[in-house]
């Protein structure tokens, strides 16, 4: 009975070995919901762009943003963003960079700089260099006494907005003003504007800015009418309130050790009941890696962390959201194991035709290329497009023209899902810092 079910609905595969036609019909009807899937994010991200909420001055002015620096061995990079800060456009800020037990010269930099709205949260050993999840957890802490003292004083914990930004980040001076709206809706609880590269001249850096481009505007964007969208590690705004809200004792507060501390926080802010939406009308830029060799790093950094976010998926389906958003929660976090899957039945084609045990592409009508070429780069067809819409018709044509690059790169990152999961395995969570690329410090220029 077994053998005829899978004869039934494995004809394309007949003659293959019993293994080969269970993966690939496997990896087919994954293929095929996973398209359906980016089709409604598609959707959804087009009706969130045309609705999100007009940039309000008047509304930011009545919120104090704080804005947080984690900055370790950040001498390259760290004046040039606390100047950036001290750019926006807010009536009420402060900028606290946490300085977790700098070796180079980041601390004279600091001292340095005259900006009133600093501060320095200084750290030194034991405590210090314990991760960006302890050194934030410090500086939410040390919000206590700002806002028990001095121009804060008394200043309401539920009117505050924390926002973290890396040593190496620029935000938008006009950030805070996008940001406002969002938080007139008391069930927002955290906000993501879009990641982009400043240094994208080069086709690496290039191609991080196309991946994250497509990861805002399409998969944020499309989970923002949700109330799903994630927090990331630079440009996130979270509600005071909120944070104060999934804070413990064990962790010293609202971020926990993981290697996507920021995922993780995302996460776990759903789960409490607060929204989580996404803001494309303003950005934050980033340094992008040059190097494959750091990039592929990096990206192993990343993929670890979302192996270590999985534990999530028991909590996310046990939440109060409704069930279509509870299964596109969990096909999120399963996202490691499903490209694995995708990977492994890839390799297994090439391998069977390579012994000519089946023949890699067999003589077949021209719709049926079609059909599986749809399947196989529809989604990211559609993430291309998503990122060229909001340059026109000819930033959807250059969006289609690109995807092949986009497919190409996103391959070539694809290995470092072995070495997350063996590192994973074998319980290695320690990653030294990547050094920053030298850079030209540019004033940013506020609205006249």
């Amino acid at each position: 009975m077994g053998g005829a079910v899978i004869v039934a609905f494995s004809g394309p595969f007949a003659g293959l070995p019993l293994w080969a036609q269970l993966l690939f019909i496997v990896a087919f009807v994954e293929i095929v919901c996973m398209l359906a899937w980016m089709v409604v994010l598609f959707v959804s991200s087009r009706d969130a762009l045309h609705a999100a909420p007009a940039a309000d001055r008047a509304a930011a002015d009545e919120l104090l943003w704080v804005f947080l620096v984690p900055a370790l061995n950040e001498e390259v990079t760290i004046a040039d963003s606390v100047a950036r800060l001290a750019a926006v456009e807010a009536s009420n800020k402060a900028i606290v960079v946490i300085d977790d037990g700098s070796e180079d010269g980041t601390a004279g930099v600091l001292t340095a700089l005259d900006v009133p709205e600093l501060e320095v949260l200084r750290r030194v050993p034991p405590n210090a260099r314990k991760g960006k999840a302890a050194a934030l957890n410090a500086a939410w802490r040390h919000l206590d006494t700002l806002l028990s003292s001095g121009r804060w004083d008394g200043w309401p914990r539920e009117r505050v907005i924390v926002c973290v930004v890396d040593a190496d980040g620029r935000l938008d001076v006009h950030a805070p003003e996008h940001a406002a709206p969002h938080f007139a809706d008391p069930r927002v609880g955290g906000m993501q504007v879009r990641v982009r590269i400043y240094n994208r001249q080069r086709f690496l850096t290039w191609c991080q800015d196309v991946e994250f481009g497509i990861y805002g505007l399409l998969f944020q964007a499309g989970r923002t009418p949700w109330g799903t969208a994630g927090m990331g590690g630079n440009g996130q705004f979270n509600r005071l309130t909120a944070l104060d809200s999934i804070a413990d004792a064990e962790s010293g507060g609202p971020w926990r050790g993981k290697l996507t501390e920021d995922q993780d926080l995302g996460l776990r802010l759903i789960a409490a009941g607060w929204r989580g939406v996404a803001e494309a009308g303003t950005s934050v830029d980033q340094q992008g890696l040059p190097g494959l060799r750091k990039l592929l790093r990096q990206r192993t950094r990343w993929a670890q962390g979302n192996l270590q976010a999985m534990a999530h998926i028991g909590r996310m389906w046990r939440s109060d959201l409704s069930l279509p958003l509870r299964c596109d929660l969990v096909a999120y976090l399963l996202q490691p194991a499903l490209q694995a899957l995708v990977g492994v039945s890839f390799v297994a084609a090439i391998v069977l035709a390579v012994l000519r045990i089946a023949p890699f592409w067999a003589d077949q009508d021209w719709w049926v290329l079609v059909f599986f070429f749809i399947l196989g780069f529809g989604g990211m067809t559609l993430g291309c497009i998503a990122r060229g819409a909001e340059n026109g018709f000819w930033g959807i044509v250059r969006g289609v023209l690109l995807m092949p690059v986009a497919a190409a790169y996103s391959w070539l990152l694809w290995p470092v899902l072995v070495r997350a999961a063996a590192r994973q395995a074998l319980g290695r969570g320690s990653w030294a810092k990547t050094a920053r690329e030298p850079l030209e410090v540019k004033q940013p220029r506020a609205r006249a």
